[in-house]
């Protein structure tokens, strides 16, 4: 991809005993006042989506920001998990990433996806959108928690809106009555329920499956991988020659014994027929001519 590697060639290349690239990395941020890390969410999406891929290796990066309640610093979140996609992306093309976060951290990461700075903020203020061909290197995106557009108004901040790039490759979970995430919520206590309630197990799922389809499409498209065979035409059923795509077709079989034949007379030879006799001979005298 000509474009990836123009876009990419300005990112720094890690050094030569960096570890070896991983089959999968998971990009995560964390929620408000969690500890440095993925948090628990995290931790539990990242040990469940670990157990669906195995046995590929999966690679886990926290992104580096406050997560404190003073939350226009998640604009550090967002230039953080920028530079590491488009780290990873160029020094390990064949890794394939799967970006996550929950409560702020999903607004986080829906910001990094934008393919355009939203409205109403200075471009100065937040990082450039991600070029469009890095999404090449993204199985999937999953969001937990994200605030809703009542919430993010509330905090004086534009709505969060995965990127064009993304959507179709994005799962975007919400526990009902989450007063973060849902527009009708009044409960802030089951914010924290998203590994009890089954939703992280449930984008684990999610993700697990774009990354086995991007690995399937992807040792399909490999040099020197098999090419799928196209169907065999229909049996020809008129002529005699034998089928070139299958066994030549057998005579019906019997479906019991052979059927029986009555013993009867055996007909006699038929005599000689007798010769004809010559036609008889007239002896009458023939009168003279006149």
């Amino acid at each position: 991809m000509a474009g990836a590697a123009s876009v990419l060639s300005n990112v720094t290349m890690p050094s030569a005993d960096a570890a070896p690239c991983p089959d999968a990395e998971v990009v995560f941020a964390r929620g408000t006042m969690e500890q440095p890390g993925v948090g628990t969410t995290g931790e539990s999406f990242v040990d469940s989506l670990r157990a669906n891929v195995a046995p590929k290796s999966v690679e886990v990066y926290p992104v580096d920001y406050p997560a404190t309640t003073d939350f226009p610093t998640a604009v550090q979140g967002i230039a953080d998990a920028r530079a590491h996609i488009m780290s990873t992306a160029a020094a390990c093309p064949d890794t394939k990433m799967v970006l996550g976060g929950f409560s702020q951290g999903a607004a986080v990461m829906g910001f990094v996806t934008a393919a355009v700075v939203p409205d109403g903020v200075s471009p100065t203020d937040v990082p450039a959108p991600m070029p469009a061909e890095i999404a090449d290197h993204v199985s999937a995106v999953a969001l937990f928690g994200k605030p809703s557009p009542r919430f993010m108004k509330v905090l004086n901040n534009p709505s969060v809106i995965v990127g064009p790039y993304y959507t179709a490759k994005a799962i975007d979970l919400c526990v009902d009555n989450d007063l973060v995430c849902d527009p009708q919520g009044r409960s802030f206590a089951i914010h924290t329920q998203y590994t009890e309630e089954g939703l992280a197990d449930q984008g684990a799922v999610f993700a697990a499956s774009k990354l086995r389809d991007d690995w399937a499409r992807e040792a399909q498209e490999a040099p020197g991988a098999p090419e799928a065979e196209a169907p065999a035409p229909p049996a020809t059923l008129v002529g005699s020659g034998p089928s070139q795509h299958g066994p030549a077709l057998q005579p019906a079989q019997h479906m019991g014994p052979e059927p029986q034949t009555r013993p009867g007379p055996v007909p006699r030879p038929e005599a000689p027929a007798a010769p004809e006799a010559p036609a008889p001979t007239s002896t009458a005298p023939v009168a003279p001519l006149a």
